[in-house]
Formats: structure tokens, sequence, C-alpha cells
């Protein structure tokens, strides 16, 4: 199967998930999109397919009790994410905030700093999704694995994160927009440092900013 990179793909497939279900699906470029790597329930307690339970509308225990109140209504934090099919790029989006997380090897070589060929056409692509959101204030947060010391590790996941700023500042070009530019080296991960493929995730820049309200 030929794969599609994800800057030329149709737009990626969106998950929605809610507290009561989570879903899996691929597009027909093969991307992923999944809500998490673990379950949103313990094995062996999904629900079951079979009919509705028939409810007896006169039941008084489904009534409340004298004097008592609804609690007033609220709005879960819902959240999507997608991932293309290689694990390089993943987008989250929940109620406020989009989040992208680049993977260090698509934008840099191994211990560098220094952005490669490719890495511009990606930063691009999220400056274009900070002015569809309207968005003026902009995380950049620079993460790498565990290996190596914890200082060697601040220094390069910041001057990462300030790579990956330079581009975005110059592509946004707006003196409305804000950056805060962190490197938090090992801090954070969001898998296991244990493997090379858990600590490949980790290596990251994460480039995060509030969604538009209207």
């Amino acid at each position: 199967m030929t794969r599609t990179h994800p800057r030329t793909a149709a737009p990626r497939l969106a998950l929605v998930v809610t507290a009561a279900s989570v879903m899996v699906a691929t597009n027909v470029f093969g991307a992923v999109a999944h809500a998490d790597d673990s379950p949103s329930t313990p094995p062996g307690t999904e629900a079951s397919p079979s009919a509705p339970v028939k409810i007896d509308p006169t039941d008084p225990d489904l009534k409340l009790p004298e004097g008592a109140t609804l609690a007033d209504p609220k709005v879960l934090d819902i959240k999507t994410v997608v991932e293309d099919e290689d694990g390089d790029e993943r987008r989250s989006d929940t109620n406020t905030d989009v989040t992208f997380a680049l993977q260090a090897e698509v934008l840099f070589g191994k211990d560098s700093a220094k952005l490669n060929s490719e890495a511009k056409a990606r930063i691009e692509a999220i400056a274009e999704e900070i002015k569809k959101q309207n968005a003026t204030h902009v995380r950049v947060f620079g993460f790498t694995d565990n290996l190596g010391s914890h200082a060697h590790g601040v220094v390069l996941s910041r001057q990462r994160a300030n790579a990956v700023q330079a581009v975005l500042d110059g592509e946004l070009n707006d003196p409305n927009i804000t950056f805060d530019v962190r490197g938090y080296a090992e801090q954070y991960p969001i898998a296991d440092n244990s493997t090379e493929a858990g600590r490949k995730k980790n290596r990251r820049v994460e480039v995060s900013f509030p969604r538009s309200q209207s």
C-alpha cells in the first residue's frame, strides 16, 4: 500500500470521544484517529449489544425527592485525537485548545536543534491553523527522552522549541501574538521511556493555542 504524506492527504478523520464511548477509525489514506492509548473502560465491562431494558415511567425511584433540584448543566470536555500513520504528527482538540505534537525526528537531526528541509512545511501548516483559530497566545514546548543528562535535555528541548517558534513567528508575522516557549527535557513523557518506540514519542515539540469560541 502506498502511503500518502499527511501534508498532502485529504483532511484527516476526526474522532469525537465522550465519557461513554471510545471509537477508532481509519481513513482511506491509512491515518488512524484514536482517542487514547488505553481503553476507557476495563475489559469485560463494555455495554451489552442487547436491547435496552424496559423502563417503567411511573417508577417512584425515577422521581426527584421532594425539594430536590437538578444540578446546573455542564458541558463535558470532549477531546479528539488524530495521528498520522507513522505517528510523526499528532493533533489533539478539546473544547478550549488545539495541540500539535511533532516528533523530533521529522524536524531535526539526532541531538540537533537545526530544522531539516521538511520541517518548514509542517510548521507552516500549524501556522495556518493558528490563523484560522484567531489565536493570540501560542505555547511552544520542547521535550526529550530520558537518555543523557537532564541539563543537556533542558538545553536541547528549549533550543528545538525556539527553532519551531522562530518559523511560526515568521509565518504569522503578527505583533499581537505572544509566545510562551519552554524546554522540559524528559519531563511529562507521553509514552514509556524504557523502549525506543516510547522514547521516540517522547522526543517531540508541542504547539498549542486556544480554539476560536465563535
